[in-house]
Order: C-alpha cells, then sequence, then structure tokens
C-alpha cells in the first residue's frame, strides 16, 4: 500500500525521491508528492495520479538536500491533491508523510483540535496538527511527535520535517512497515528496501514504538521510555537488476516467466549436501510439538495454503486448518492445545495477518511465517521464518509467490513426514523437477494461451471457474487472478457446488473454465462441465495429459498428481495477462489494488 521515503545528506534529493517512488509504484497507489527543504525554504509538489504526472510539478530549478516523499493508497478521502501526502501544518511549520490507519482520529480532532479548519479529509492531517499543537504548547519538536504517538491509537509510519530544524527528519512507526538505511554522508527512510537500492543496501530495522532522529552523520534510535537503542545494521541481498523489467513488457510477464528458475532455486536451496530435502531443525521441533496446524493468509496465499493443507493431512498426518486472516482475528475459533500457526505471506508486511500474529504470541503458541521477503514484519516478528527465494515480485497479481509458497509448503510437509516416521512414496526432489519442466513448457507455450483469450474472453464481462478437489483451488486462485487485473467478474467454484444456486448465472455464452488433473474426479468434473455447457456455457476444459478428451481446449505436462497445481496455475496466470492486456489495462498497477496490504 502506501510508501514512504525520505533522504538527508548533501546530494540534490529531488530525483532521489522521485526515483524512489517509482521503485514503490508496485505497492499499490493513486496520489503521490514529496516535500524537499534546503537551509532557507521548504517546498511541497503533489499530484493526483502517476508518479509521472508529479515530475511534471516539480520545480527542477529548486536545490535541496533534504526531503520526504510519499505514495497514498486512498483510505480516508478520495484520490485528490487535497488528500495526497505530504501534509502541512496550518502555521506551515511542520510537513508530515504517513503509512497506515490512525483508529482514533475522529476522537483526537475532538478533543485536541476542535478549532482546527482542516484542509483535507484524511487522518494524517490530524497528526501534524497534533504535533504542531504540542509544538505551540512549549515542548521541543521531538518532544511533540513522541506526545502525538502517544495519543495516536492506530498504525503508522511517519516521517516529519521541522522547518525550524534543517538537520534532521523525525521518524517513528507502529505495525507499518519502515526501514532506515545508511550511506557515507547521508541517511534514508524507506518503506521498502528496494526503493533506495541505488543508494544503499545497508539498512537498519525500526521496530514498533521507536522514534528516530536522522541527520546526515547519524542515526539515533530511542524506545519509548526515551533510552537510546543500538541496533547492528544488516546488507539487504537484493540485485537492483532484479527490480527492473528487462526485455519484458510487463512486470506480471517477467514474473510469470521466472517461475522456473524460482523452483530450481527452491530445489537447490533446501537440499543438503547429499541431496536430501532439509529444514532447519528449530521448524521440524515445532512442527513435531504440534498437535494441529493453523495457516493464517490472505488473497493469493490463502489460496496457496488450501493446497498446503493437502500436504499436511496427506503425507504427514497433521490436522491442518486454512483461515483467512481478517476473519481470524475477529472470530477465533477453538484451538487445540498445541497448536502451530503458519503465515504465508508474499511482503511478510500483511497487516490481518500480524494482527493474528499478535494475539498468539500473548498465548504463547508457536509461530512460523513462510514469506518473500527477509527482515519483514512478520518474518521478525514470528518465532521461525521460512522464505521463498523467489526474487522480488513487482506486479500486483502474485504469480511466483503463488508457486513459490507451494513448492515450499510441499518440502515441509515433506521432511515433517520424514521426521514422524511416515512412509513416504513420492521423490520430491525429482518431481519438482518435473514440475520445472512442465511449467516451462507452459510458457513456452503461451501463444496458444493467448488464442483461448481471443476464443473465451474477449467480450465476456463474467466468468467462472471450476475444480473438483486440488483443482478447486486452483480455479479459485485462478478467478482471483482474472477479476485482479481484467476486471471480468470472475468466480471459481468447486465443481460440484455450481448446481446449488450458482448455475442461475449462467447463460448462452458465459465462459466456464473446467480444470481437471486429478483421476479419482476426472469423470465428475466432466460431467459439472455438460451440466453447464447444457444451459448455453461455453466451456473451455484444461486437463492434464493423460486425462485428456478430444474437445478439450489445452493440455498441460504430466507431473504427479499432489504437484499439479504448479503447473496448471500458470495456464491460468497467462489467461489473466492476456485478458487484462487485451483490454488496455494496467496490467501491473490494476485499479484500486495493493501489493502489501499495511492496514487491515
Amino acid at each position: 500500500m502506501c510508501g514512504i521515503v525520505g533522504y538527508i545528506g548533501e546530494a540534490d534529493v529531488k530525483e532521489i525521491l522521485l526515483k524512489g517512488l517509482e521503485k514503490l509504484e508496485y505497492r499499490g497507489y493513486d496520489s503521490a508528492g514529496i516535500s524537499v527543504r534546503n537551509d532557507g525554504e521548504l517546498k511541497i509538489f503533489k499530484e493526483a495520479g502517476r508518479i509521472r504526472d508529479l515530475r511534471d510539478k516539480v520545480d527542477s530549478g529548486f536545490h535541496a538536500t533534504t526531503g520526504i516523499g510519499h505514495t497514498r493508497w486512498a483510505t480516508h478521502g478520495e484520490p485528490s491533491v487535497a488528500n495526497a501526502h505530504p501534509h502541512q501544518s496550518a502555521d506551515g511549520r511542520f510537513t508530515l508523510v504517513h503509512n497506515g490507519v490512525i483508529e482514533n482520529y475522529e476522537q483526537i480532532r475532538k478533543e485536541h483540535l476542535s478549532e482546527m479548519e482542516f484542509v483535507s479529509s484524511t487522518d494524517t492531517e490530524i497528526i501534524v496538527e497534533l504535533i504542531a499543537k504540542f509544538s505551540r504548547d512549549g515542548l521541543t519538536t521531538e518532544e511533540a511527535f513522541k506526545e502525538a504517538l502517544d495519543v495516536l491509537h492506530g498504525s503508522y509510519a511517519l516521517g516529519l520535517l521541522d522547518r525550524e530544524d534543517k538537520d534532521v527528519i523525525f521518524v517513528a512507526k507502529n505495525k507499518s512497515p519502515l526501514l532506515l538505511g545508511k550511506g557515507d554522508g547521508f541517511n534514508v527512510i524507506t518503506s521498502d528496501a528496494m526503493a533506495m537500492l541505488h543508494l544503499t543496501n545497508e539498512f537498519v530495522e525500526l521496530m514498533d514504538g521507536e522514534v528516530v532522529m536522522l541527520k546526515k552523520d547519524g542515526i539515533t534510535i530511542r524506545d519509548k521510555a526515551g533510552n537510546t537503542v543500538e541496533r547492528d545494521s544488516y546488507i539487504a541481498e537484493i540485485d537492483e537488476s532484479d527490480t527492473e523489467k528487462g526485455t519484458y513488457e510487463h512486470y506480471m510477464l517477467k514474473e510469470i516467466n521466472e517461475q522456473p528458475a524460482a523452483m530450481r532455486k527452491i530445489i537447490q536451496e533446501y537440499q543438503d549436501e547429499d541431496g536430501a530435502l532439509k529444514i532447519a531443525p528449530e521448524i521440524i521441533d515445532q512442527i513435531n510439538d504440534a498437535d494441529r496446524i493453523y495457516i493464517i493468509a490472505a488473497g493469493t496465499s490463502y489460496h496457496a495454503g488450501l493446497v498446503g493443507k493437502e500436504y499436511f493431512e496427506k503425507w504427514a498426518g497433521l490436522p491442518t486448518e486454512v483461515h483467512v486472516a481478517s476473519e481470524f482475528v475477529y472470530n477465533t475459533p477453538l484451538l487445540s492445545e498445541r497448536p502451530l500457526f503458519i503465515f504465508i505471506s508474499q511482503s511478510g508486511e500483511t497487516a490481518d495477518s500480524r494482527a493474528v500474529l499478535v494475539e498468539v504470541k500473548k498465548l504463547q503458541h508457536k509461530t512460523l511465517t513462510i514469506t518473500n521477503v527477509p527482515g519483514s514484519t512478520l518474518s521478525r516478528e514470528a518465532d521461525q521464518t521460512l522464505i521463498l527465494l523467489a526474487g522480488p515480485e513487482i506486479a500486483v497479481a502474485s504469480t511466483k509467490a503463488y508457486t513459490a509458497q507451494i513448492a515450499v509448503l510441499s518440502i515441509l510437509a515433506q521432511v515433517a513426514a520424514r521426521e514422524l516416521g511416515k512412509h513416504i512414496t513420492i521423490n520430491l526432489t525429482e518431481e519438482l523437477a518435473k514440475v520445472t519442466t512442465a511449467i516451462t513448457a507452459v510458457i513456452d507455450d503461451a501463444e496458444t494461451i493467448e488464442e483461448l483469450v481471443h476464443e473465451y474472453l474477449e467480450t465476456t464481462r463474467n466468468a467462472f471457474f471450476i475444480g473438483r478437489t486440488m483443482d478447486h483451488y486452483v480455479g479459485v486462485e485462478g478467478a482471483l487472478k482474472l477479476k485482479e487485473i481484467s476486471y471480468i467478474q470472475a468466480e471459481g467454484f468447486a465443481g460440484g457446488e455450481l448446481k446449488h444456486g450458482t448455475i442461475a448465472l449462467i447463460e448462452e455464452g458465459t465462459p466456464v473454465f473446467a480444470l481437471t488433473t486429478q483421476e479419482k474426479v476426472n469423470l465428475n468434473i466432466r460431467g459439472n462441465a455438460q451440466e453447464v455447457q447444457a444451459r448455453g456455457a461455453k466451456v473451455c476444459t484444461i486437463a492434464m495429459e493423460g486425462l485428456e478428451s478430444e474437445n478439450d481446449a489445452y493440455v498441460i505436462p504430466n507431473v504427479h498428481t499432489m504437484l499439479t497445481p504448479l503447473v496448471s496455475v500458470v495456464v491460468y496466470q497467462l489467461i489473466s495477462y492476456y485478458a487484462a492486456l487485451h483490454r488496455g489495462n494496467d496490467v501491473d498497477k490494476p485499479r484500486n489494488l495493493a501489493k502489501s496490504v499495511t492496514v487491515e
């Protein structure tokens, strides 16, 4: 969601901030702005729309060496220049950027700022005016900043400039991600290390409740009690070139094509020197001690968790539940005596999942995060972490992270089964290698898949995805991908459920994608396909080699029946990509969506 960058040093800051914001575009946003200052003057430039529109507004002749920037995904108030960040106090002294949501902003307005007239509809303007009020009451800027933080309830990452103190950026966070970056003669803040890799790869983690005074020659971190905190930096192991599109038209297409490489890396990294699959002993101990696994996730990660449940139960014999994070935190089911909570998140910053993590940690339950981002909030705060190794994923619609999640879940379940003494009949290393080859074959056949879009989705407003058992889970993910970027209303169903009501929506020409990769339900799903075809549906059947019939639209290469989601989903990813492309949509940045959902 919203993104923050900030810089204090000697270089001209405008291009640094703009380039950083461009690197944060993948997170989703609808407006952007920067505030820059030199020794005697501070200027703000804001615009609704894209960073390229903001560039046109920035005064290129104004030299400044300190600044903060922001991409906003609207939560309070419509996307507009007035609601865009940075926000400035009415007296012009303080300028603020903010990620997150302040839950008690209306209460603050009534109790502390009832006489104020506000120029925006945001909760952020409340924060900057509160800081200004405490400053007018005689507090130093650091004191006023801390006093304001004590009043706030909710999530925030903040960067503050004081017109009367040109040598510092004030920084704080709670729940929302924010990093400090260290350089030679400069320092930075950023929501994501990728945004500042063009300047530095050395970063310092910032914890909830801490306050930072960022200067060009030093960083001072203080905890809630005012004690100075010393924390080692780390090197972000990200190649800046990994965040570029290269020869691809879109990040999404690049990331679809990177899936075979990601598979190979996962296979390599999760093997020991003898070729056996390996997982850290501490994680295996967690599983050995657990009487039930609770997978917590959202969106695409939730769909990967549904597949993971099959692995844990069928291979390791571990009862497993999969829960939507945003529901679980407010409607927690009856838990087993020794639960293990597994949090799946591409970004590791998903606010709904973190809310669950906070609650289960209070209960002292064991926790494991599976994420693509080392050092992310969920990774730091869980007891253990498994890294996906998929490389940076920029497109909002997740592709390679989903297949990486399933691959890592399969490895975890296999090692757990081995350690629990279960009989294992699948050589997972060999089978994942076959999956890698099969994914490559599907990607190489992209032109054929594009023809399916011409035939089935060129003008439709809705579509259905049906499947049985594991194919149902892939259908739900396929429907999500299609609706995310093509804006076609799409729904995924278990094949037998269509006739329990939803078949009423089938009209002449309605596209229905039927997936069949599971031999035991092959005839069942084909029967469901005939039911909707009899009502006028235009059925696109996708089958695994060995189960295909004469009139099937596409056949995927044969892989182990438990690993078919890794291959069949790539067909749906490409269908979604071409459907969006043909409709002229912004494939990488679909409307209203954000890559990293950092608010509940």
